[in-house]
């Protein structure tokens, strides 16, 4: 027995998002493909003994394809006899690394095709080609079981009716494993973690340096996960982290890909975030931060994607290098109603010595908060300086 094959269980999730876009890619119906490839999932756990690889067969991949086709095949002779017509699956051997390639951006476009929402991009990511269970999905966003299978079924249904022919634009399958890395930890499932495996299955299936560039993205914010909350589950303001607990194995691969995607000088917008982490990941403490490159890094972002939360961003830098006088100029021109805009007021309100107004902006940002950890870790500002701390 080789000790370095994995488990039969992390086998089998590797490989279903592989032969499910290798049948959507011969032409299968998306929802159809999906069941063929999990009858043949449990074919595999019913033959191949878990502690016994050696008995497994020498092309698992190859194996599951076969038997799915032969499910889609038999699923669809049933439902079509009368038309006397079924959908071929070419049972040919085990694709090329370029196929391979394409049936994992392939299938990855397909579950975040743009007619579809972002929560059910998502939903659908993470089962067909996450390989999470409907319950996991659920629970990771808070609703019930039944809702989450409703959002899916008709997702299937939405792209069921597309024709996938080549494999659709990078961008919005970023975007989606992007939201999918920020949702972060909820339940048994810590979805930052999946969005980084896929994104790393993507980077081997494409020559995209704009895919390295949110890998290293995620890699780096990953990297801080430890020092984020207290043991109560309190938020730690990056300022304030011990980066004593900051990853520096994750910290050093996440600078090794974005270097290697910044050499191809094809710059975009997650290299350009990826970099301005890795200004602060370098930095032995926050004093120490080099935020002249920070606010150069977070021009060329303006450039690429011009936004409020962009602009709210480098107002803080620019809070760092000019003065939080200058921040506050930028932040002024900002929507009222933008996501953490009062929060940024209120430091730098309380950088540049009104405690009184950056207070009010505190409890102000913390009755907008989303979330209850941010909430209270606004209030706990707001009080701190009301008693004068």
């Amino acid at each position: 027995m080789n000790d370095d094959r994995p488990g039969l269980g992390e086998l089998l999730r590797d490989l279903t998002p592989q032969v499910l876009g290798i049948l959507v890619r011969r032409g299968a119906d998306f929802a159809a493909a999906e069941d063929a490839v999990q009858e043949a999932l449990i074919e595999a756990l019913r033959h191949w003994p878990d502690d016994r690889p050696d008995a497994w067969p020498d092309s698992p991949r190859a194996w599951l394809v076969r038997v799915a086709g032969r499910k889609l095949v038999d699923a669809q002779r049933s439902a079509y006899a009368r038309e006397r017509r079924e959908l071929r699956v070419h049972l040919e051997p085990e694709p090329g690394p370029r196929e391979q390639a394409d049936d994992t951006l392939l299938l990855l476009s397909r579950c975040c095709h743009p007619s579809l929402t972002a929560a059910s991009a998502i939903a659908l990511t993470l089962r067909a080609v996450g390989g999470l269970t409907t319950a996991q999905i659920a629970e990771a966003f808070l609703v019930p079981e039944a809702t989450m299978a409703q959002r899916i079924t008709r997702a299937k249904r939405t792209v069921s009716g597309e024709r996938f022919d080549v494999p659709g634009e990078v961008a919005a399958v970023l975007r989606v494993l992007y939201l999918i890395f920020n949702e972060g930890f909820s339940g048994t499932v810590d979805l930052a973690e999946e969005a980084i495996r896929l994104t790393r299955q993507l980077a081997a299936a494409t020559d995209d340096p704009e895919v390295d560039g949110l890998l290293a993205l995620m890699l780096l914010h990953h990297a801080r996960r430890r020092a984020r909350r207290t043991s109560s589950g309190a938020v730690v303001p990056l300022a304030e982290q011990d980066r004593s607990l900051w990853d520096t194995a994750m910290i050093a691969e996440g600078v090794e890909v974005l270097q290697a995607a910044l050499a191809r000088d094809a710059l975009g917008e997650y290299q350009a975030q990826a970099a301005i982490a890795a200004l602060h990941d370098d930095a032995a403490s926050a004093e120490e931060t080099d935020w002249t490159q920070v606010l150069e890094w977070y021009d060329e972002l303006l450039r690429l994607a011009p936004g409020p939360v962009v602009a709210l961003n480098r107002a803080v830098a620019v809070g760092e290098v000019d003065g939080p006088l200058a921040g506050l100029r930028q932040v002024e021109g900002l929507p009222d109603d933008l996501p953490r805009r009062d929060a940024v007021a209120a430091w730098l309100h309380e950088r540049a010595g009104d405690r009184r107004e950056a207070a009010r902006l505190y409890r102000l940002a913390a009755e907008r908060a989303t979330n209850v950890a941010e909430r209270d870790h606004l209030t706990r500002q707001a009080s701190r300086l009301n008693a004068g701390r």
